[in-house]
């Protein structure tokens, strides 16, 4: 698990080692934050229920649901917690399984999208290589997931034992783990008199925002960049303000060149690498944009 060393050392050995020492304390409040975040933007949306704290509260929760699989990712990649069983377990049941996520799963898959990136043989390879395409086209896609329809048909898939395009990345051993969490979550909200804040607040962020943000990331990643082992070119990082921190970016997810140069490396510590990575002889042939907005623009034909 994310120990495989770059053909090119971009930066400084020692500071790659540096960088890649894990904190528990980081990745408890990482995953304290995730929750905390969902909690009191549901717990908002309940008490002073009106037309800005709901969908506001929709779009905060489906954002810091995807934040649930960025930190499901973190665990994949055995860099959460220094304890493997610790590591495993949240990644399994705390982080995953609420959002129908499965960390072991995902693992096995999402190691071969780094083994093989941007190759015949890339797992994620049918999310990018389409790009860029046409406005409507791209439109469609987007109208799909905020209406619920890409979560529909991968759920679909899954039960009748088809594949689509994004439903490998969802597999898992077991569904139970997700029901039985779901189904406390649910239990709980309606001991409370607050039954219709699963669906609202749980269940209709994660059919739609969710998948929107997923495909926005899935996009600015990889699309329209290189089809070769370089990560330098076949990975995108995204400068991210703060508003797109918060709704589409969380965890550093954005520093994706980063992450494909040295996936063994924190992601609270990305920062810190790009940095380096920028000040390096290597900094300007680093694929990179500013803002989701150009990825857009530079996903469409004109």
């Amino acid at each position: 698990m994310g120990t495989a060393t770059p053909k090119i050392s971009y930066v400084d050995k020692a500071l790659v080692k540096e960088l890649s020492q894990r904190s528990d304390l980081m990745g408890a409040w990482m995953v304290f934050h995730v929750w905390a975040v969902i909690i009191g933007a549901g717990a908002i949306a309940v008490i002073w229920p009106n037309f800005i704290t709901i969908p506001l509260a929709i779009l905060i929760i489906g954002s810091r649901q995807h934040g649930l699989s960025i930190l499901v990712h973190e665990a994949a990649h055995g860099i959460l917690f220094n304890n493997r069983k610790v590591n495993d377990f949240v990644g399994q049941y705390i982080l995953g399984a609420p959002y129908g996520g499965d960390m072991r799963s995902y693992r096995h898959y999402h190691l071969r999208h780094h083994r093989y990136a941007q190759t015949e043989l890339d797992p994620d390879l049918n999310l990018s290589s389409k790009f860029p395409v046409s406005k409507d086209s791209l439109r469609r896609k987007f109208f799909r997931d905020i209406t619920g329809q890409t979560y529909l048909r991968i759920r679909l898939a899954q039960f009748s034992g088809k594949t689509m395009e994004g439903s490998d990345a969802f597999e898992k051993t077991s569904p139970w783990p997700s029901l039985i969490i779901n189904f406390m979550m649910f239990a709980m909200l309606a001991n409370w008199g607050v039954w219709w804040a699963y669906f609202v607040l749980w269940a209709l962020p994660l059919m739609t925002w969710f998948f929107v943000v997923i495909r926005l990331r899935n996009i600015a990643e990889h699309a329209m960049t290189t089809f070769d082992d370089n990560p330098l070119t076949h990975a995108r990082t995204t400068e991210a303000n703060w508003f797109e921190r918060v709704f589409f970016a969380p965890y550093y997810v954005n520093y994706h060149v980063e992450h494909h140069a040295y996936m063994y490396v924190p992601c609270y510590n990305f920062p810190a690498l790009h940095r380096a990575m920028k000040t390096s002889r290597y900094g300007d042939e680093m694929e990179t944009k500013t803002g989701y907005a150009s990825v857009l623009r530079a996903a469409v034909t004109a």
